[in-house]
């Protein structure tokens, strides 16, 4: 017997056991993930610096729906309280879990509402978080952080305008679009495509319902439109008005 209690000390010492039973501290559950999680979110708007500092690994990667990519010093210094005459909360919502031995993979989504010296305004995220469990204790390992796309507030249409944007507008030999108006509507349509619809968000500017990006009217010097600007993620494919 005692010969046997030696050599799982010495199994247990090589493979980095804590005990001969094998325990590494405690599983985890969705349930609990969702509490430290939530407790992390709370912190946000008032700059509570501590749940990040205990629940994030030193060597954690952490990528945000801004594009940075920050170690666990950057995250936890970027944490500071909102300015006076701002609030907010965020709620988690939606949550997926998969826990598999020292892993476990958290995936949900965040509905944000903020106030501004009395303006409410929402965004929704989807986030996704690994945690690992080292020496008994539960830290996140790997963050990704996504923001959810919406569409801007419509404007007023000035219909009056509308002929202005009508006709063809080129890209390239043989590659075509047509403007046209309907009512109080206005449509664009791709050779061999069906029509889409555009919103009037400002003057001379639209948006497709669920579509990323905007449509852009360009006038020239004597104010006449001689193009369509499609701008996505900040980056222009210009048709050039023919007709």
């Amino acid at each position: 017997m005692k010969r046997a209690f030696v050599m799982c000390i010495a199994v247990g010492v090589a493979m980095g056991a804590v005990s001969c039973s094998g325990r590494r501290g405690e599983t985890i559950t969705q349930a609990e993930l969702v509490r430290r999680t939530q407790e992390i979110v709370d912190a946000v708007t008032v700059g509570d610096r501590r749940p990040f500092e205990k629940y994030f690994a030193a060597d954690s990667m952490i990528f945000d729906e801004k594009g940075r990519s920050m170690d666990k010093k950057a995250l936890v210094a970027d944490q500071s309280p909102l300015p006076p005459g701002y609030s907010g909360t965020i709620k988690l919502v939606n949550p997926q879990s998969r826990i598999l031995e020292d892993t476990a993979i958290l995936s949900y989504d965040l509905n944000e509402t903020e106030t501004i010296f009395g303006q409410n305004m929402w965004a929704r995220y989807h986030e996704t978080d690994t945690w690992v469990r080292r020496h008994g204790e539960w830290q996140i390992i790997a963050e990704q952080v996504l923001r959810y796309y919406e569409d801007p507030a419509p404007g007023k249409p000035e219909i009056t305008k509308y002929p202005n944007y009508v006709g063809t507008y080129e890209l390239a030999p043989g590659k075509t679009l047509t403007v046209s108006a309907e009512g109080k509507e206005l449509f664009s349509q791709r050779a061999g495509r069906a029509k889409e619809r555009l919103l009037p968000e400002a003057p001379d500017i639209f948006f497709s319902k669920g579509v990323e990006g905007r449509r852009l009217f360009r006038r020239n010097d004597k104010g006449k439109v001689d193009a369509l600007i499609d701008r996505r993620n900040n980056e222009d494919v210009v048709w050039r008005k023919i007709k």
